[in-house]
């Protein structure tokens, strides 16, 4: 048995400003993908990823329990599955920030939820809504607390246009430029970042005044103006707003930056042969960047593992 195919996620902005209703875009990225799979003969990680479905279905009873008229699920079904030894089988890092356990969370309900909102519907916003409040749910099993948007990306394979937290829509952006010098990229850090403990961080630097003002006045301001012209397609002005989101980070969230990037991203605002920002909750994982010309931030970067996910 093998299920359909879930992707990964990068979500380009909003990054911790969505939480305080920033903006934010989130793509999916094929590169990385899973599905639901039994084997004759599963492997240690086989194993081990289905203990971790068993613990998630007792952590599902209880969502349903709690909230019958949100969601359902085939337990019959789902239980036997999972008896007969069904895992996640996946290529989607764990803890880089493109969205692992969001993907497990679509494949689980595209499989098991009863009455579930489908991809070929009319999508109004109350549905997309619905189904955002449902893998907040579904996901807070891994993360703790969990927005949704993970595994609303997977499950749609569309971009998701966050104009604030009760309002989402499914975003066409422009196409890519095959041939364009410009590229979103991805650098990869080396090491995996734990969401929580990066979250805690956050929520901790929340309570000075100091932050909370630079949030709003600065890091989400520049982060839905970047939104914007990423949307509508203007490249020169959305460097100019990438080159400030950058600054602000660099400058307020280094927690949640590998200390060895932290020249790197100096380098990078400095040249503007690049720009970096976080890729996801941050500490490990990967970083995202932006740059008028890949070949210059190649050189630039050398030694360090550059993935293209956008060309401009």
């Amino acid at each position: 048995m093998k299920g359909p195919l879930f992707y990964s996620k990068i979500l380009l902005f909003g990054e911790y400003g969505i939480i305080k209703d920033s903006k934010g875009l989130s793509i999916p990225y094929n590169f990385f993908k899973g599905a639901l799979k039994t084997d004759e003969n599963p492997s240690e990680e086989a194993k081990k990823s289905n203990q971790s479905l068993r613990e998630f279905i007792g952590y599902l009873e209880i969502v349903e329990k709690n909230s019958p008229e949100l969601v359902s699920f085939d337990f019959e079904t789902l239980k036997a599955d999972v008896a007969q030894g069904m895992y996640f089988d996946s290529s989607i890092p764990q803890g880089y920030g493109v969205g692992s356990s969001g993907a497990l969370v679509a494949a689980i309900y595209d499989k098991y939820a009863q009455d579930k909102v489908t991809v070929l519907e009319n999508l109004t916003r109350e549905k997309l809504l619905k189904l955002k409040k449902v893998f907040g749910k579904m996901e807070s099993f891994f993360h703790g607390k969990s927005s949704g948007l993970d595994p609303l990306n997977s499950y749609l394979s569309l971009p998701i246009l966050i104009n604030s937290q009760d309002n989402i829509e499914s975003a066409s952006i422009p196409a890519q430029n095959a041939d364009g010098k410009g590229a979103v990229f991805l650098l990869d850090s080396g090491s995996t970042g734990e969401t929580a403990p990066m979250v805690q961080i956050f929520m901790e630097k929340m309570k000075q005044e100091g932050f909370r003002s630079m949030l709003k006045n600065q890091f989400i301001k520049h982060t839905d103006a970047c939104v914007d012209d990423f949307v509508k397609g203007d490249v020169k002005s959305l460097f100019g707003n990438l080159k400030q989101l950058s600054h602000v980070v660099l400058d307020n969230f280094k927690p949640m930056i590998p200390t060895k990037f932290h020249e790197l991203w100096k380098h990078g605002i400095e040249t503007n042969e690049y720009y970096l920002k976080l890729c996801g909750s941050g500490g490990g994982g990967y970083i995202l960047g932006f740059t008028e010309d890949i070949e210059k931030a190649k050189k630039s970067l050398i030694g360090h593992k550059l993935e293209v996910v956008y060309n401009f």
